[in-house]
């Protein structure tokens, strides 16, 4: 017994092939960008590390509280996360630190000091209530 397979006529059309490679470029231009992101987060990386541990020197504390406070600084100062942390290098080193992320930064470590010390309320300066965004 002899089988004939039947396929749709449109088996063979190039617009078929054509659809299919463009979505195989879409892809392909999706994980090129996402590689290009991953890139531009691992570069960042060391000096965050950097600014970490600076600010656990400034306020003894754990990497993740002291994350936190790069991560404030990063949403308040409206700017990025690694833009922040060279800033705080930068000044550990003798530049001066811009004065939104002077004054962000003196608030968070007030902030992480109160919080330290079992405090609720924040300081005379600073709007009481964490809920802000």
């Amino acid at each position: 017994m002899h089988r004939t397979a039947m396929l749709p006529r449109s088996w063979w059309d190039l617009r078929v092939e054509a659809s299919v490679e463009d979505l195989a470029g879409q892809d392909v231009a999706a994980l090129r960008a996402e590689i290009d992101q991953l890139r531009r987060a691992l570069a960042g990386r060391p000096v965050i590390d950097q600014a970490c541990g600076m600010v656990k020197v400034l306020a003894p504390c754990r990497r993740e509280p002291a994350r936190n406070l790069l991560v404030d600084m990063e949403r308040q100062c409206n700017t990025g996360l690694p833009d922040v942390a060279a800033a705080v290098v930068a000044a550990w080193e003798g530049e001066p630190l811009p004065r939104m992320m002077q004054r962000t930064l003196r608030h968070a470590l007030r902030r992480l000091y109160a919080e330290d010390r079992g405090c609720d309320s924040a300081p005379a300066d600073e709007p009481s209530g964490r809920g802000r965004p």
